[in-house]
């Protein structure tokens, strides 16, 4: 059972940023997350890590959240820089590092439409994979999204995805004591593990403040990714845990990633 947590616990002042450090705004910043069976997962990651369950209508369940935004202002968070902007999705695993204690995510994977790739791809052995996204949102006066829609096509992880958001809907989130307690396990994670391109186990670190989310309503979602892995497949893709929004988030991330001897 997941305990009670509080973003007073976790929210710390940002780290100064130097070198080759990145600050960025994701804009329709969505959080569609999926609860299966932690079976499904087995045997994917390094004894250090396990899986951070929760327990829903009386069955352990694991989490995933399929994350999709847009960079704007994708930038030097030091020096004076070209300012880019990038569709981009990530998939990621909650998990906890027992080395630490850490709450973190186990990052399986990102499609980025962008030239850029070839610099986290190549150079840094990320496990980040070409595609082409369009996003075709609109939002009411209030920040509601009357329609977002999500398009991928990509040879790793082709994904379409559409819902709405109502910035006065409650916030449920199954298998936490309440909802801030699941907003600090689903939103705050700040550093991340993965099997690079060659193998081997790297970690990236970023930081932001509390997101300013609401609660959203799935209209229908196609992420090929999770069928292919047998993590959530289609059918199951249309009930999820909970989808949450933030039209407009600011990440700072730490670079260069790193690698784990």
């Amino acid at each position: 059972m997941q305990a009670v947590r509080r973003f007073a616990e976790v929210l710390h002042p940002r780290p100064a940023p130097s070198g080759i450090d990145i600050a960025c705004g994701l804009r329709h910043f969505a959080i569609i997350t999926y609860a299966f069976d932690p079976a499904r997962f087995a045997g994917v990651m390094p004894p250090r890590f396990r899986l951070d369950t929760v327990e829903i209508a009386g069955r352990e369940r694991a989490l995933l959240s399929v994350v999709p935004f847009l960079d704007v202002d994708f930038t030097s968070a030091v020096h004076p820089f070209p300012r880019f902007r990038m569709g981009q999705t990530n998939y990621r695993v909650y998990i906890v590092d027992q080395d630490t204690g850490e709450r973190c995510v186990w990052f399986i994977g990102t499609t980025l439409d962008s030239w850029t790739l070839m610099v986290p791809r190549h150079l840094w052995n990320l496990p980040w994979h070409p595609g082409t996204i369009r996003f075709d949102c609109q939002q009411d006066e209030a920040g509601n999204y009357l329609q977002y829609a999500m398009d991928t096509q990509a040879t790793w992880a082709p994904a379409r995805v559409a819902l709405d958001s109502k910035r006065t809907n409650p916030i449920s989130l199954p298998g936490f004591p309440d909802a801030e307690s699941g907003l600090v396990y689903l939103t705050h994670p700040l550093r991340g593990f993965y099997h690079r391109r060659d193998g081997k186990l790297g970690t990236y670190h970023v930081w932001h403040d509390r997101l300013d989310v609401a609660a959203g309503r799935l209209r229908h979602a196609e992420f090929a990714l999770l069928d292919c892995l047998g993590l959530v497949d289609l059918a199951e893709q249309q009930h999820p845990h909970s989808v949450l929004v933030d039209p407009l988030a600011k990440f700072t991330i730490y670079l260069p990633p790193k690698r784990c001897e």
